[in-house]
């Protein structure tokens, strides 16, 4: 059996936590799958389902937000993630008749190289850990205020000599009235399970139920949104890390007040204009699950903004989940209905 060292120091930590190990709080494999394709969202903490925008990367939180109003938008994402990791993906949607629309999608995330090595210490070269996700959805006005999606995802991973395929299903319901601005959600994220496995080993994907709220009120130029997840278990617990003497080691965090804020995701939305936006998140299980004994303060928010001239949107969203280094998310969108109707 081979082993592996690392280049840089955490692109393995990195790769193995989405994909192999189980996280603080012991849930499943495949973690990769929750990180956003959406600057708008990663700027709302990470994960919000109820963002009814014509954003089409959104979908990928909840596959009833995709609607005809969509149709013809193209969108290309890119996230500068820690420790050399790169993440990129496009999406595409149309509509299918009055009351239905359809996306197709692919994602990559790259984890950077790392050296591959004997266990007698022979180096034998490199290689370059990777997971894509491939798929497709589609949504239906139930009615006016209604609409209901689902979306079907493949799954292929690849590191050194091991590979594994997955299959997966989102499942979302949207309730939006325009009148007050209010947006609920539900959302059944990630059923599904491996159909080829690395090895003797099976690994889950990580089920969630999550549930959402948006709103704005009256005049006053904010949404604010509030995103229940991690739903199927009570229970989160996370190592706090002390000040890193052994007098204070840390201790294992499971009280009332921890396992509350690390199922929920706070959200504002800056919403003075149709033609550009800023945001601010904050992701208490961000914070506790990549903090150190000297965290940094930002740990756990996020910061997004963009604009729209005409057909074409620009996202941006910024972010330092851990002391070490910063994450970047970029979003380019271009509505091609012009194009395609001439």
């Amino acid at each position: 059996m081979r082993i592996s060292k690392k280049i840089p120091a955490t692109a393995l930590c990195l790769a193995l936590a989405f994909t192999g190990l189980k996280a603080q709080d012991g849930s499943s494999a495949y973690n990769f799958l929750n990180i956003t394709s959406s600057a708008r969202i990663y700027g709302l903490g990470g994960v919000n389902i109820t963002l009814v925008d014509d954003d089409i990367s959104t979908v990928d939180q909840n596959p009833a937000l995709m609607g005809a109003e969509m149709s013809g938008i193209v969108a290309i994402n890119y996230m500068r993630y820690l420790g050399g990791s790169n993440f990129a993906g496009l999406r595409y949607g149309h509509s299918a008749g009055s009351r239905g629309a359809w996306t197709a999608s692919m994602r990559y995330f790259g984890y950077g190289a790392m050296r591959e090595v004997l266990p007698d210490g022979t180096d034998v070269g490199s290689f370059s850990p990777k997971d894509i996700v491939f798929g497709g959805s589609y949504s239906h006005d139930i009615t006016d205020r209604l609409r209901g999606g689902i979306e079907l995802k493949g799954i292929y991973s690849s590191y050194a000599d091991y590979s594994a395929f997955a299959l997966a299903t989102d499942l979302g319901i949207n309730y939006y009235n325009p009148d007050r601005d209010l947006s609920l959600s539900v959302v059944v994220a990630n059923l599904g399970g491996q159909v080829k496995r690395f090895n003797e080993h099976y690994d889950r994907l990580p089920v969630d139920v999550r549930v959402g709220w948006s709103q704005s009120f009256g005049n006053f130029p904010v949404r604010f949104s509030v995103t229940a997840w991690n739903l199927t278990k009570w229970k989160l617990p996370y190592a706090e890390t002390g000040d890193g003497t052994d007098s204070n080691a840390g201790e294992m965090k499971e009280n009332f007040g921890s396992n509350l804020f690390r199922h929920l995701v706070f959200g504002l939305d800056l919403v003075a204009s149709p033609n550009y936006y800023l945001s601010l998140g904050y992701n208490y299980k961000t914070r506790t699950d990549m903090a150190t004994y000297s965290r940094s303060f930002i740990s756990g928010f996020s910061l997004g903004g963009g604009f729209r001239l005409r057909n074409l949107a620009i996202n941006l969203a910024l972010a330092q989940p851990h002391k070490s280094g910063t994450t970047l998310m970029f979003n380019l969108s271009y509505n091609l209905s012009d194009i395609l109707n001439r």
